[in-house]
């Protein structure tokens, strides 16, 4: 690593390709990836249905050629300028599961692979969820929803895997932050 790139003094960022979606930049001697679209942030949604079922996600995913089991996510801003972490979180949830939350709180920012990637991901806990639709994603997206037991959970995805599904790590984390805020205390 160039360690001449400090948060002082940042070396200039220079683009080695730009496609649609994704650029791939060089910053000294680091290569990265950057969206295209949006405000760099994308959201994850921790929903819990009333009935206390945990909502997920499944869809094809091409960079790793196989279908993966997520908790509901997008992008900040891809197509909507005014777009705030909750607004995304609250139409992201509607469009993918058909849930829409009567409030939504952000428990966190970070990065979401510091070291490929300058995208930053928000924890997001929907609650007082109502029904709204069926989901499935817009266009040509291909989502199913499956609604687990919050006890359940943790061997349903498993036997996921066991499958074949790839699983979002960041499942655990959302799984945790049901019943804790970031902390550690009581949500």
């Amino acid at each position: 690593m160039d360690t001449s790139d400090t948060p002082d003094t940042p070396l200039p960022t220079e683009t080695l390709y730009e496609g649609q979606w994704l650029r791939l930049c060089r910053r000294g001697k680091w290569e990265f990836a950057e969206r295209t679209h949006g405000k760099g942030m994308a959201v994850i949604i921790i929903a819990v249905t009333p009935e206390d079922r945990v909502v997920f996600v499944d869809q094809y995913r091409a960079p790793l050629g196989s279908r993966t089991i997520e908790m509901p996510a997008g992008l900040v801003g891809d197509d909507h300028a005014d777009d705030t972490l909750a607004s995304a979180a609250r139409r992201e949830l509607i469009e993918e599961t058909g849930w829409d939350a009567a409030r939504v709180d952000v428990l966190l920012v970070g990065p979401t692979s510091s070291g490929m990637s300058s995208e930053r991901i928000a924890f997001v806990r929907a609650r007082g969820l109502t029904r709204v639709g069926e989901g499935g994603g817009i266009d040509d997206e291909d989502i199913t929803v499956h609604e687990i037991p919050r006890q359940e959970a943790p061997a349903w995805l498993m036997a996921r895997q066991a499958e074949g599904y790839e699983l979002d790590l960041k499942l655990w984390a959302g799984l945790w932050m049901i019943e804790h805020n970031p902390d550690g205390s009581p949500a």
